[in-house]
């Protein structure tokens, strides 16, 4: 990586995305720097960031005047430029796909269904000052539990990691979304995974 001037990423560290892109920067050492993007003051909202990102989401990438969006494809493709271990996106196809075949079901599953308690538990609790709905937070404990069942069963059976036997970005994704990504005023159930499933627990 000697020699390769430093990414600039645009981040705001509320977002899972966001989280598991300065992880993957800074335990590779990718030489870089981090703007912070405020979503809850709407900074993704100003002229000169909609100018990198029209979509007007974080994270985003600027390599050298190659702006890239979308944590999957970031991710891709800092693995792919920087001398990266292989484990991380492996080069073999059918380890590839593997971990293709997670990022794909995680974004509806994982992050999806982790982001909804979180949003019913802490953020809207918070934004609004009105207590938790426990009807809708149920159905979204509900809703996790099954995606945690099928992490379990499917990508975890009889393997230490989601796609092998060695971490990749796929287990990245997953525990940057499912660790605890704030502090309710009483115990987070996404924090609860060592307990109750000490095979995802992060």
């Amino acid at each position: 990586m000697a020699g390769r001037q430093a990414v600039k990423a645009y981040l705001d560290l509320m977002s899972q995305p966001c989280r598991a892109v300065l992880i993957f920067l800074k335990h590779n050492k990718i030489p870089h720097t981090v703007q912070q993007i405020a979503l809850r003051k709407g900074e993704q909202k100003t002229p000169e960031f909609t100018k990198l990102n029209p979509m007007q989401k974080v994270p985003v990438l600027e390599d050298n005047g190659f702006v890239l969006t979308e944590s999957d494809a970031i991710l891709k493709y800092l693995a792919t430029v920087n001398n990266v271990p292989d484990h991380w996106y492996p080069k073999l196809p059918e380890k590839r796909a593997r971990v293709d075949e997670y990022l794909a079901w995680h974004h509806a599953n994982t992050r999806l269904h982790a982001a909804t308690v979180f949003w019913q538990e802490v953020l809207i609790p918070l934004m609004t000052g009105n207590p938790t709905n426990p009807a809708k937070l149920e159905k979204a404990l509900s809703d996790l539990d099954g995606t945690l069942d099928k992490l379990e069963n499917m990508f975890l059976k009889r393997k230490a990691f989601l796609c092998g036997d060695d971490i990749s970005l796929a287990d990245l994704f997953a525990i940057s979304r499912v660790q605890r990504t704030g502090r309710s005023k009483g115990p987070s159930h996404t924090c609860e995974l060592e307990d109750s499933r000490p095979v995802c627990a992060p």
